[in-house]
């Protein structure tokens, strides 16, 4: 399989670009890390907030560029921390997360947004939902929510997983933008 190695993956989360590229390589697309630090404008749509992202990251390179935008949608918050996510991860984190859901319902899903931009393309964004729960208390070893997140009809978190990448939100956008991707001329 030949690899194409002309995008860039944008983003400051090494571990999102590794998940990134794994997912894409079934593809046959390459992915190369553009570590950077993007503006996020605020906005409650992961849409917008993706193709925002990957218009500056355009901006920066000028190549053909990805970028990936998720949120946590826990029901019993009327959908918080949504796209705020990592703010609030970087916060309150997963305990915080745990102490808001004591004695509530734990049903949520997990959104991805993965936005596409090229020279001679105005960004198109991807988008991919899984249903799930939050579990009782952290457990596995992996980054953000995915100590605490269970998938609709699995028993193990996010990070006791060895196949997340198969089933997660952000592997099924990728698996999308991927379709659309090999099969668009440029």
């Amino acid at each position: 399989m030949r690899l194409l190695s002309e995008l860039l993956f944008a983003s400051s989360n090494h571990h999102k670009y590794l998940e990134a590229r794994e997912i894409l390589q079934r593809s046959g697309i390459k992915l190369d890390h553009y570590e950077c630090e993007l503006g996020e404008i605020q906005s409650d749509s992961l849409r917008t907030i993706a193709a925002a992202k990957a218009a500056d990251a355009l901006s920066q390179t000028n190549r053909p560029v990805i970028v990936d935008d998720a949120g946590l949608y826990i029901d019993a918050l009327g959908g918080f921390p949504g796209p705020y996510s990592a703010y609030v991860q970087g916060t309150i984190g997963n305990p915080g997360i745990l102490r808001l859901l004591r004695d509530l319902d734990r049903s949520a899903a997990f959104a991805a947004a993965v936005a596409y931009a090229g020279p001679d393309s105005p960004p198109r964004v991807f988008e991919s939902r899984v249903a799930g729960t939050i579990s009782d208390g952290p457990r596995g070893s992996g980054w953000g929510y995915d100590p605490i997140f269970v998938p609709q009809g699995h028993t193990l978190t996010f990070a006791e997983m060895t196949g997340k990448n198969h089933i997660s939100h952000r592997a099924c956008a990728l698996e999308l933008f991927a379709a659309w991707f090999t099969h668009t001329p440029r």
